[in-house]
C-alpha cells in the first residue's frame, strides 16, 4: 500500500423549502490506495467510500492493473525471442502509445502503457514504421488525433525518440511509385530516416507460392536491422505490417539467418467470453474495418481451450501455416491465438468496472459514428453495426446520464446544449445561452471547472475587458463572423485572468480534474472545440446534426 494525499470533492447537501441542492467541496484528505493508483476521473466507475472529510464521498475504481500488465507482457516477450534464437519480429497490433481506447474499456490501463512495458526492454528494441503508400495518397487521417497518417508517422518518430527508443527506419508498403509516396519518402530522407519500398504482391495472401519466391517477398526490399526484437508498428490499420514481418522472415531465411514472428495484441482479448464487453467494444471500435469477433477453432482443435480472435487473422491462419511452411520448413504456431502475446486478462482486477466502461465506450462509438456517416467519413454499415453491437450487448443509454442531461436542457432552451459527468457523479450542462461571449463548449468547460473548484455560479472568471479585445480581433481583424469565443479561446482569456483573479486561477488548477470525464453535446462540434475537448482528454461524443443548416462547416 501507498499513501497519498488527495483532493476529494465533498458533496454538501442541504434542503430549503423542499428544494434540494447540491455543490461540491474540495478537501486534501490523507487516504490509502492500492497501487497503481490513478486520479479519479480518469476511472470512469463509481467505487467505494474514502474516509476523512466530514461526509464520506465517493471515488472510482481501477479495474486494471496497469503495473503488472507491463511486467506479465515483457516477460512473455523475452520467452518468444528466446523460442526464436533471439530474433522477433513483433507486429504490434492497435497503437503502441496515445491508446485511448484501451484506457477508456480498462480504467487504469494508461494511453502509454505500452510504451512504459517496452521501456523494460529498450536496449533491445528497434522500431521500424509501416505506412501504407495508398493512404498516403488518399491523405488518410487518423480520426482520434485528426492528423493525417503521414504526420503521425513523423508525431510517432518524435514521441519514441523522447522515450529513448531507437527508431531504425520507416517502411512504405504497397508502392506502386505513387506521388504523394514518393514526396514523403524524400521528405524523410531529407531528415536523415532511412526508408524501405514493399511492394503489391499479385493474389496476396493466397498465392502463397508467388508470395513465398522472389518474385514476391524477395522482391521487397530488405530491411536493415540489428537488435533482437524488433517492433513493427503503424499509425493506423492496414498499413500492412504483417506482410512486412513475413517478407523480413524470408529475406532472413534466405540470408541464413533464423528469426520469428508475433503478434503484440491488446483486442479482442482471447481468454474473455465472446460477448463479454471488453471485446464487443473492439467491434465497434474497428465496425469501418468489419472486423468480428469469433472463436478461435484452431485453438479449440489443438488444446481443447476456447479462445476468441477476430475474424482477420483466422481466415488467414491457413495462409499464413502455408508461408510458415516455405520459410521455416515447419509451423510455429497451432493457431492464431497462439501467435499473439495478450496478457490483458490476467491484470483485469475489477471485471465489473471493465464492464461498465466498456459499455459506455460502445455508446460514445455509436453515437460518433452517426456523426461520421452524417459527415461523409463512415458508411452506413459502421453504423448497422454497431447498433447491433449495442443490441446483442443489451446496452441502455441510462449508463450515459450525459445523454440524457444534455438532450433535456436543449429541450428546454431550444438552444445546443452539452453535459459533462464530473468525478464526483454530479451533472453540470453548458448552452452559452446567457451572453453572446461564448458557446455552448466554453460554456461547459467553464461551469464544470466552478463546480470542481467549489466557485459560486455568480462570479465571472473572465474580466469583460479581457473578452472584448479577443472579440475585437475575431470580427475585425480577422474577418471573424462569430463573435463568440470557442472554447481554445476562453482558455486563454482564463489563464490570462489568473495571473490576477484568485478565482480564475483556481479554476485553471482543476483543468485537470476534467481528464477521463464523460460528455456529451446534442449537435456535432466544431473542430477547434472537439480538438480542445480531445486535448484535456475527456471523453466526448455528439448527436448527428448540425447547429445550423448550411452546407460548409469547421
Amino acid at each position: 500500500m501507498e499513501r497519498n494525499s488527495i483532493a476529494l470533492f465533498q458533496d454538501e447537501f442541504s434542503e430549503n423549502g423542499g428544494d434540494q441542492r447540491h455543490r461540491l467541496r474540495r478537501c486534501f484528505v490523507p487516504v490509502e490506495f492500492p497501487k497503481p493508483f490513478l486520479p479519479p476521473c480518469i476511472l470512469g466507475v463509481k467505487y467505494g467510500k474514502i474516509a476523512g472529510c466530514a461526509k464520506e464521498e465517493t471515488v472510482m475504481r481501477i479495474g486494471f492493473d496497469h503495473e503488472k500488465y507491463a511486467e506479465l507482457q515483457s516477460k512473455k516477450i523475452l520467452e518468444r525471442i528466446s523460442q526464436f534464437g533471439g530474433k522477433l519480429y513483433m507486429e504490434f497490433g492497435g497503437k503502441l502509445f496515445d491508446d485511448f481506447h484501451a484506457s477508456r474499456v480498462l480504467p487504469g490501463f494508461l494511453p502509454d502503457s505500452k510504451m512504459k512495458m517496452l521501456l523494460n526492454l529498450k536496449d533491445q528494441v528497434e522500431i521500424v514504421i509501416a505506412i501504407n503508400a495508398e493512404d498516403i495518397e488518399a491523405g488518410k487521417e487518423r480520426g482520434d488525433i485528426g492528423i493525417t497518417y503521414d504526420a503521425d508517422v513523423l508525431r510517432m518518430i518524435d514521441e519514441f525518440r523522447s522515450f529513448g527508443f531507437y527508431v531504425s527506419s520507416v517502411v512504405i508498403t504497397r508502392s506502386r511509385h505513387q506521388r504523394a509516396a514518393g514526396l514523403f519518402q524524400n521528405h524523410l530522407t531529407s531528415l536523415g530516416i532511412q526508408v524501405y519500398r514493399h511492394f503489391p504482391i499479385e493474389n496476396y495472401p493466397y498465392d502463397t507460392n508467388l508470395i513465398v519466391s522472389d518474385k514476391g517477398f524477395g522482391a521487397n526490399e530488405f530491411i536493415e536491422t540489428t537488435r533482437p526484437l524488433v517492433v513493427v508498428t503503424a499509425p493506423g490499420p492496414g498499413s500492412g505490417k504483417m506482410a512486412v514481418c513475413l517478407s523480413q522472415l524470408y529475406q532472413e531465411h534466405a540470408r541464413g539467418y533464423q528469426a520469428g514472428y508475433a503478434k503484440f495484441e491488446t483486442f479482442p482479448v482471447w481468454d474473455l467470453p465472446l460477448e463479454h464487453p471488453v471485446n464487443m467494444a473492439y467491434e465497434a471500435a474497428t465496425a469501418d474495418l468489419n472486423d468480428v469477433n469469433m472463436p478461435d477453432p484452431y485453438h479449440l482443435r489443438a488444446y481443447g481451450v476456447p479462445a476468441v480472435n477476430y475474424n482477420r487473422d483466422i481466415e488467414i491462419f491457413p495462409v499464413l501455416q502455408r508461408v510458415f511452411e516455405k520459410i521455416y520448413g515447419s509451423v510455429p504456431y497451432q493457431s492464431p491465438t497462439d501467435m499473439g502475446l495478450n496478457t490483458i486478462s490476467s491484470c483485469i482486477i475489477d471485471d465489473e468496472a471493465c464492464r461498465i466502461a466498456a459499455e459506455k465506450e460502445i455508446l460514445r462509438r455509436y453515437s460518433n459514428t452517426r456523426c461520421m456517416y452524417m459527415q461523409g467519413k463512415a458508411e452506413k454499415t459502421a453504423v448497422d453495426k454497431i447498433s447491433s453491437v449495442i443490441s446483442k450487448a443489451g446496452i441502455s443509454e441510462d449508463i450515459r446520464p450525459v445523454l440524457t442531461a444534455a438532450r433535456k436542457k436543449a429541450a428546454q432552451c431550444h438552444l445546443p446544449a452539452m453535459a459533462m459527468e464530473l468525478p464526483g457523479g454530479e451533472i453540470v450542462t453548458g448552452t452559452g445561452k446567457t451572453s453572446d461571449l461564448v458557446g455552448p463548449s466554453a460554456a461547459l468547460i467553464l461551469n464544470a471547472l466552478k463546480t470542481l473548484a467549489g466557485i459560486g455560479d455568480g462570479v465571472k472568471l473572465i474580466s469583460p475587458t479581457v473578452i472584448e479585445p479577443v472579440q475585437t480581433l475575431k470580427t475585425k481583424y480577422l474577418a471573424g463572423h462569430n463573435p463568440r469565443l470557442h472554447s481554445d479561446e476562453v482558455l486563454l482569456a482564463l489563464s490570462i485572468c489568473a495571473a490576477t483573479d484568485e478565482q480564475a486561477r483556481k479554476a485553471m488548477e482543476a483543468l485537470p480534474l476534467l481528464k477521463g470525464c464523460d460528455a456529451h453535446s446534442t449537435v456535432i462540434l466544431p473542430q477547434v472545440d472537439e480538438a480542445i475537448f480531445r486535448r484535456l482528454q475527456v471523453n466526448i461524443s455528439c448527436d448527428p446534426q448540425y447547429q445550423n443548416h448550411k452546407l460548409y462547416h469547421r
